[in-house]
């Protein structure tokens, strides 16, 4: 019952996660402008995000244009869209490999062993998922924070983190919860139920070759002997010869 409850959760964890990745992907908040100059009437805020980019003019409406190439792209945006790509593919695989195991699922019957194998496939598919979230996502923080401390860059030309990046890394904590239940609980359980059939490795045993079947001879049982017939005639066959006629003569003469 407790590890039922536990899929459940890891479920909804795993759940939670794959939708953020998928905001944070689709987002276009990835590098907002950076405002750090003397004005602070701010009319116009650029923001670049892996598919495209958008300015937003006095938080009125924003205008937003799709990249012309690929190769334009920073090195961490182009690896970015890949990963990112990659983990929306694994974590969706795993949430539907994960349906078929839960033991409130009869996709698989009597057979816990191949449910258990089946959640942990499930949960190392979801936790590398929180991986290739956490790697663009760190990596373009760490290009971020790095330009914004060039002394060679124009305050024009630094940028903030955005509100995708840390949907992304929420994102990869739930994932990464949610693989952890499912992988962690089903290993405890392997490993308790294959104790229960261990056997001593002191045990002093001995094999012997198989013996072949001798044919045994067909034994009849011992077949009753016919009972002599009384009759009123006396009977002259006799076991010894007497000169007088015994008692049972008699009798079975009368």
């Amino acid at each position: 019952m407790a590890n039922s409850a536990l899929e459940i959760v890891g479920l909804l964890l795993t759940l939670i996660g794959l939708i953020g990745a998928a905001a944070s992907t689709g987002m276009p908040m990835w590098r907002v402008t950076a405002f750090i100059g003397e004005n602070i009437i701010v009319f116009e805020t650029r923001y670049e995000g892996l598919w495209m980019n958008c300015f937003r003019q006095a938080d009125i409406r924003m205008q937003c244009k799709v990249y012309d190439s690929l190769l334009a792209l920073s090195p961490d945006l182009q690896a970015a869209r890949g990963l990112m790509c990659c983990s929306l593919a694994l974590g969706g695989l795993g949430l539907l490999i994960s349906l078929v195991g839960l033991q409130c699922t009869a996709c698989i019957q009597n057979n816990d062993r191949a449910k258990r194998m089946v959640l942990i496939i499930a949960g190392c598919m979801i936790i590398m998922a929180c991986i290739c979230v956490l790697i663009p996502v760190s990596w373009t923080g760490h290009v971020i924070i790095r330009d914004f401390y060039n002394p060679l860059l124009i305050d024009a030309q630094r940028r903030e983190l955005g509100e995708a990046l840390y949907i992304g890394w929420v994102s990869s904590a739930f994932l990464f919860a949610g693989g952890c239940m499912f992988t962690c609980c089903n290993l405890q359980s392997e490993s308790k139920g294959s104790d229960r059939y261990m056997y001593s490795r002191n045990s002093q045993y001995m094999a012997y070759p198989p013996q072949p079947i001798q044919p045994q001879q067909l034994v009849l049982p011992p077949q009753p002997q016919p009972q002599p017939l009384l009759s009123r005639h006396p009977s002259t066959n006799y076991s010894y010869h007497s000169r007088y006629p015994s008692v049972r003569s008699a009798v079975a003469y009368l």
